[in-house]
């Protein structure tokens, strides 16, 4: 087994683990609760509220990294899964696209019902729903070959469907119900859809270090030290911050673990900041040091020289740090 086969063997099997597939302004989601009735095997695991597959080729590339969210002492951690370029492009279609029946369904019940392309025009994932719903089924028929419009949206709110976004990885499958526009999303699997997000065709954000070459295709979320998976703190957890300390040595950037290892040097040693890096993805790598230090026992006046050196900077704020950091 290689190391990325082994990471994600390990963390399908970890209920505190989450995942997600997309790109900034549509994510699909899937967590499970510790006690929850889960099926398993063939690189999936399958709840009633949603479900994930994933088959990694060898050239899978794992890259673990942290962002800052929001203006306190938070972050979010992951590891994304990606694939050269070629490899991770889906097939980006911009108008309403009926697949026929979901025969790669994760449930054998759900493979009579229709598979239907939303258009969203995302280049590594395809946002599609699915249904056997004769009213929705109607509305879809009728847009099919146009751009996703206000009708198909009103429609796929009202009835729910399953929320099925695929990549060159697998898929990720949210059976829940889709919230009201002035609703929040589940503490469980869900998606979000975010057309002014989109519009920017991103892949990823500025500040995660993909490799050259290469496009994310999902993503792995370890148990976070600050939240459990549906967001809530919790006391901070060393352990937990160790692993993925570990998974940083393992997968992570070299560049970033050079800046993070020296703010952590220079923190303790009780020197004064340096110049602030220039790429966004070192930046990130200098906040998220800081604020580990803060939660790990560093000296508050020299984290405080540090910061007040470093004014807030809102480029480096993860595009979808709303989404649980579990």
């Amino acid at each position: 087994m290689n190391a990325v086969a082994e990471l994600l063997a390990d963390h399908l099997a970890d209920p505190d683990a989450g995942w997600s597939m997309g790109a900034p302004g549509a994510i699909a989601e899937f967590v499970r609760l510790p006690d929850e009735p889960v099926r398993t095997g063939g690189g999936a695991v399958v709840t009633d509220r949603g479900g994930i597959r994933l088959d990694a080729p060898p050239a899978t590339r794992a890259l673990a990294y942290r962002t800052p969210v929001g203006p306190e002492d938070h972050w979010n951690h992951a590891v994304a899964l990606c694939l050269p370029a070629d490899a991770a492009q889906g097939a980006a279609r911009t108008v309403v696209t009926g697949l026929g029946p979901d025969r790669g369904a994760l449930r054998a019940a759900d493979r009579d019902a229709v598979l239907v392309d939303l258009g969203m025009g995302t280049p590594t994932v395809d946002v599609c729903i699915r249904t056997a719903d004769p009213e929705l089924l109607a509305v879809l028929r009728a847009a099919e070959g146009r751009p996703h419009g206000a009708e198909v949206n009103a429609a796929v709110v009202a009835a729910g469907p399953h929320r099925v976004f695929t990549t060159a990885l697998g898929r990720t499958e949210v059976y829940a119900p889709i919230p009201p526009p002035d609703g929040r999303s589940p503490d469980g699997p869900h998606t979000h859809l975010l057309p002014h997000i989109l519009r920017a065709d991103r892949t990823h954000a500025a500040t995660v270090p993909v490799p050259e070459g290469f496009l994310p295709c999902a993503h792995l979320y370890p148990a976070h030290p600050l939240t459990d998976l549906t967001g809530h703190p919790r006391p901070f957890d060393a352990g937990r911050s160790a692993a993925f300390d570990r998974l940083l040595d393992r997968f992570g950037d070299p560049v970033q673990q050079a800046v993070t290892a020296e703010v952590v040097r220079a923190v303790a040693a009780g020197e004064e900041p340096g110049p602030r890096p220039v790429d966004p993805p070192d930046r990130a790598a200098r906040a998220v040091a800081l604020r580990v230090l803060a939660h790990a026992g560093a000296d508050p006046a020299v984290l405080a020289r540090w910061r007040g050196r470093d004014a807030p900077d809102p480029d480096l704020l993860d595009p979808d740090g709303d989404r649980n950091a579990g």
